[in-house]
């Protein structure tokens, strides 16, 4: 028997289709940050919260005002794991204390790269999330086998020049798909 490597999603989109039952997840698009044989990380990019720039920073430096700019930059649920802590995504180019390199996106976890975004001097294009989604090793590829999600080629100007509202759909268009077309009933024929 031939020994098959699995197809790993990193650097890609996961569409949730219109029957996800999970309130976390129905009407998603994430970016899967890391996919190997020990499970799956990924950020929700599409729900913004009612939190801004500002909000953050007045929680991480309370003796400085933050920039009035930093109200217009929203803060995306990234999922439901460690809500509290803070992933960056942002065209590779800059590098802070903790940042890795996703094949032309850079993702970064320290602090140092808000305070830069406020200050003017970080990237110029970012999208902020609190948390994250995690998967343990096999759910993910169990979820995709049960037609949970729809995979989708990244695409930047989908993360960083497209409205959030907007983004599920710009990616289904990539493949082709209109969701509003599919049911959301699962099931199979």
């Amino acid at each position: 028997m031939k020994n098959v490597s699995p197809t790993y999603l990193k650097h890609q989109f996961l569409i949730a289709m219109p029957h996800m039952a999970d309130p976390n997840f129905a009407h998603t698009l994430t970016y899967i940050v890391e996919h190997t044989a020990n499970g799956a990380m990924g950020l929700v990019v599409n729900r913004p919260q009612d939190l801004n720039l500002a909000d953050i920073l007045e929680q991480l430096r309370p003796e400085i005002e933050p920039p009035a700019s930093c109200q217009a930059v929203p803060i995306y649920f990234g999922g439901p794991v460690q809500t509290d802590r803070g992933f960056v995504l942002h065209p590779s180019g800059p590098t802070f204390q903790a940042t890795v390199d996703l094949e032309g996106v850079s993702l970064s976890t320290s602090q140092d790269v808000l305070f830069a975004i406020a200050d003017g001097v970080g990237p110029q294009q970012s999208l902020i999330t609190l948390g994250y989604a995690g998967w343990d090793a096999g759910q993910l590829e169990e979820e995709l086998a049960n037609n949970a999600w729809l995979t989708c080629p990244f695409d930047a100007d989908i993360l960083f020049n497209t409205a959030s509202e907007l983004r599920l759909n710009a990616a289904a268009k990539q493949l082709g798909v209109n969701l509003n077309l599919l049911t959301s009933q699962a099931g199979h024929a």
